[in-house]
């Protein structure tokens, strides 16, 4: 098996969500990387690319110069992961599309329409795949939810809940120049509060287990960070195709909540249970039947999702190395998985957010797709 070559826009030094990537990019040893525009700071990308062992020539300040001659190098990268601030995914997305290389993007897909329609533009006029990292679509146990729906296990379903509860910004940590809550606080850097940095996760996750779309949500947002510009609280309700109806909680001001991402569904033959802090298991209940719970790689589930035995706790890093494992079959192959998030997983989170957006705006008036 040949390695196939990452570069990195972003995730220099103090980068959070760079590190988990590339941490998820070597976990099944598909990619090695060995270019990066880390920082638009010379010293910075230059330090950074040192500490990972990048070659000098192959570190970039600007993501254009790094596109252009990634793509005329006979050992060019095959992908690039996108792990900057939401405002800064557009241009590198496009930039790296029209070059012909492949595209792993952090969520959600941009800020802004405009930015969204840009990516939409760039990926149907290139031959370059694009991949979103929605991560928790890699937990083993989502994966076999979304098989038992698919296959009725669960009959018709009726009701989706979803939620994403945080704490870390009960206090205004943007006041103190805390970096991460600096520009994910920045309407003009995030595009949106709480609803686009973690209430998409809740909203993706939900579409990818259950098979349906929402159609239509209302919406009420707050800020109780005083002063605070973009929403930390959202409760949202939602209609999907064919009647289901469903409930999203996002908040990042919920004390004593750290990183409580959960989803229930309900059918009219049995229900589910899933939450993320403990992820190796997941209650699966039959009408008039005793309670299960189904562990991960344990009796009844796919063994197809799991790395190693149950018992042995599998999380946050091999989820996010699950979508990087899978990326590298449908580059290496040409084929394509469903279970990978892609380009319209990110243009239905950026109709998400806009919705409820609007939705808020209106006093909490329904919002249809479309």
């Amino acid at each position: 098996m040949t390695r196939l070559k990452l570069g990195m826009v972003g995730g220099g030094q103090g980068a959070f969500i760079g590190a988990v990537h590339r941490i998820a990019a070597r976990i099944d040893g598909r990619f090695d990387l060995v270019a990066g525009a880390l920082s638009s700071d010379p010293a910075r990308a230059a330090a950074s690319a040192a500490e990972l062992g990048i070659a000098p020539d192959r570190s970039y300040t600007l993501y254009d110069d790094m596109a252009r001659a990634e793509a005329a190098r006979d050992d060019g990268i095959d992908a690039v992961a996108i792990v900057t601030p939401n405002h800064m995914h557009a241009d590198p997305a496009v930039a790296f599309l029209n070059a012909g290389i492949h595209v792993i993007c952090d969520k959600p897909l941009a800020a802004s329409a405009a930015e969204a329609a840009a990516i939409k533009a760039a990926a149907a006029e290139s031959q370059a795949k694009f991949f979103l990292t929605h991560n928790y679509t890699g937990y083993p146990l989502m994966r076999q939810a979304r098989a038992m729906i698919a296959r009725g296990d669960l009959g018709v379903i009726r009701l989706v809940q979803a939620e994403y509860a945080q704490d870390w910004l009960t206090e205004a940590l943007e006041d103190d120049g805390h970096k991460q809550a600096s520009w994910r606080t920045d309407p003009t850097k995030s595009g949106a509060g709480a609803i686009g940095d973690i209430g998409t996760h809740a909203f993706n996750l939900a579409s990818f287990v259950t098979g349906l779309t929402a159609e239509a949500l209302c919406a009420e947002l707050h800020s109780f960070g005083p002063g605070r510009q973009v929403d930390d609280n959202a409760h949202i309700l939602l209609r999907y195709e064919g009647g289901a109806r469903g409930m999203l909680w996002a908040s990042q001001v919920a004390v004593g909540c750290e990183n409580g991402l959960r989803l229930r569904v309900y059918g009219d033959k049995g229900g589910l249970e899933w939450a993320q802090e403990n992820p190796n298991q997941m209650s699966v209940t039959r009408y008039g039947e005793p309670k299960q719970i189904l562990t991960r790689g344990g009796a009844g589930t796919g063994p197809e999702w799991t790395r190693i035995p149950p018992g042995h706790p599998e999380g946050y890093l091999e989820g996010f190395a699950t979508l990087y494992d899978d990326i590298a079959d449908v580059i290496s192959t040409g084929h394509s998985n469903p279970l990978l998030p892609n380009l319209q997983d990110g243009l239905d989170g950026m109709w998400f957010i806009n919705a409820a957006q609007r939705s808020n705006a209106q006093n909490g008036a329904w919002i249809r797709r479309g």
